[in-house]
């Protein structure tokens, strides 16, 4: 039999060893609709941070209701822990927001998108007044609807995510519009609409897409953020979304010299 002081030390050992060893177990949100290169590019992101912040994880995708006001609030219970969405000060109140930029500011500048045959419509429209006499479409509880009604532009708000693009196709709604880095990725998933990206014009304003963490939760937060940081100084963070999104952003229809930017004011950021 061993001395007792070896015993314990045995002991201390096994139970060093399984702390080190131990697992997190993270439950992220999953909209049910088809997955695009953001969401790849988020998740890959998550991982990453968490393996620079030495925070081992079991991530879990959780299938939810796509209305995103809802996702947040069940941040409460015991089902979620983390969903990435634009910022806003209602939704910053119910979890932990990490206030790092994901898509380092591009969800804030967004293409319109149109049905091919009302191109023409927007040929010569370089400020929001003349943009006001057009109808957009967003959803019914996003950022994105408050702050363009905010500006004075006329916006339809819906709770049906694919009925904006049907609705767009169509031409009974003018424009909707798409931040930079997931416009290919809709295109991609109506690829038998009637829909276009607007050449040369493009709506921007100041905003963040950020992970919001259970108030549970705040060393997954504190992890989090930390590895984001990391990822940052060590060139990582950059490194990665010009591996996703480089290429789609500098293939949007838009040339240096004839391309409008109409710049929105944010509120709410």
């Amino acid at each position: 039999m061993l001395p007792l002081k070896y015993l314990i030390s045995a002991i201390s050992l096994f139970a060093c060893s399984a702390i080190a060893n131990e697992v997190n177990i993270v439950h992220i949100a999953q909209e049910q609709r088809e997955q695009y290169v953001p969401d790849d590019y988020l998740k890959k992101l998550l991982s990453k941070a968490l393996v620079s912040a030495q925070y081992p994880a079991d991530i879990r995708s959780v299938f939810i209701h796509p209305h995103q006001q809802r996702i947040l609030i069940a941040l409460d219970t015991k089902s979620l822990d983390l969903y990435w969405s634009m910022s806003s000060p209602e939704r910053e109140s119910l979890a932990i927001a990490i206030k790092i930029p994901l898509f380092k500011g591009y969800i804030g500048k967004r293409a319109l998108l149109a049905s091919k045959d009302s191109l023409a419509s927007f040929k010569g429209v370089n400020t929001i007044e003349q943009l006001s006499k057009l109808s957009a479409v967003q959803g019914h509880d996003w950022p994105d609807t408050k702050i363009m009604e905010f500006n004075g532009l006329h916006v339809r708000p819906l709770a049906n995510y694919q009925a904006m693009f049907t609705l767009t196709s169509s031409g009974r709604i003018d424009y909707f519009p798409r931040s930079f880095i997931e416009v290919h990725s809709d295109l991609a998933a109506n690829k038998q609409s009637n829909l276009s990206i607007v050449p040369n014009l493009f709506i921007s304003y100041p905003t963040g897409c950020y992970f919001f963490v259970s108030k549970r939760k705040p060393e997954l937060a504190e992890a989090i953020e930390k590895g984001l940081k990391i990822m940052q100084k060590n060139g990582e963070f950059d490194a990665l979304f010009n591996e996703y999104f480089a290429k789609e952003i500098n293939n949007l229809p838009y040339s240096k010299a004839d391309t409008v930017e109409i710049k929105l004011d944010n509120p709410y950021f």
